[in-house]
């Protein structure tokens, strides 16, 4: 009664499904990871591996219904990657093995669910969009947010592969002479455009030349360059940048935090 484009497919790939139901006039799916669908040849992702019982029940318009399954095996990503949900849409971020401490850290964290529900404490439109502060969880209006974390820091990360490009993931961090990153705080870079005199003053500044790939980065999409090598980059947003322009725009109030709660929710996709 229905065929799929594959049967063994990757975790977010798209998978299609093809109806071959005859007379039917309503459907009804589940794709065996608490999601459904009533279209009648919908298409789906996976966030988790796994096998998932797929669930057909087509009716026709005297009422009769039959109902089909088929199993699809889903295969782990290779790669380390999250899902960063928001009120304002959802993100998919990697986060870079050449920073082991803080990828590390941060699965320890998405596994305890420690960011669900925070907020966006801090949105500055052409900047950055901070979160990560646990004091954020269920905070009033006006409740002075940014100082919350877990109790410890980690040592900096700098690696010259990964930079402040626009969707760029990093740690927030105090004022301290080893640059220690925050055990939980993070911003997610929105950024402005980028010159190829901006650069070369950064390059400058810190002794440190970009590879071609990320200068190249910065001049398509933007960032804050001037924030490298003293703040640690470990991920990267990789779908869901339009959802990172419209929390920059939001109206925000005192100590730049949106009028209206910006919350996040981030799993684990394995």
């Amino acid at each position: 009664m229905f065929t799929t484009t594959n049967r063994n497919a990757k975790v977010l790939d798209e998978v299609r499904f093809a109806n071959t139901s005859q007379k039917a006039s309503t459907y009804s799916w589940s794709f065996g990871d608490g999601t459904s669908s009533s279209e009648e040849a919908p298409t789906h992702r996976y966030f988790k591996s796994g096998d998932y019982v797929v669930t057909l029940t087509a009716e026709n318009e005297k009422g009769k219904s039959k109902t089909i399954t088929q199993t699809i095996t889903v295969t782990p990503p290779k790669e380390c990657l999250v899902r960063i949900e928001t009120s304002e849409g959802d993100m998919i971020a990697r986060l870079s093995d050449a920073t082991p401490q803080h990828q590390d850290n941060f699965v320890k964290l998405v596994e305890q669910s420690f960011y669900d529900d925070l907020l966006f404490h801090r949105v500055i439109d052409g900047f950055m969009l901070q979160g990560g502060d646990p004091n954020s969880r269920g905070a009033g209006p006006g409740a002075r947010l940014g100082s919350g974390g877990p109790g410890y820091q980690i040592p900096a990360e700098f690696v010259d592969s990964l930079a402040h490009v626009k969707g760029a993931i990093a740690a927030a961090r105090t004022n301290n002479p080893q640059k220690l990153s925050s055990g939980s705080q993070f911003y997610i870079v929105s950024g402005r455009a980028v010159t190829d005199a901006e650069l070369n003053k950064q390059e400058a500044s810190t002794g440190v030349r970009y590879p071609s790939a990320i200068r190249e980065e910065y001049l398509e999409k933007g960032g804050v360059p001037f924030l490298d090598q003293n703040y640690t980059v470990f991920g990267q947003v990789i779908e869901g940048l339009d959802v990172i322009d419209k929390i920059a725009k939001v109206q925000t109030g005192a100590a730049d935090r949106p009028a209206e709660d910006v919350w996040m929710k981030i799993s684990m996709i394995q």
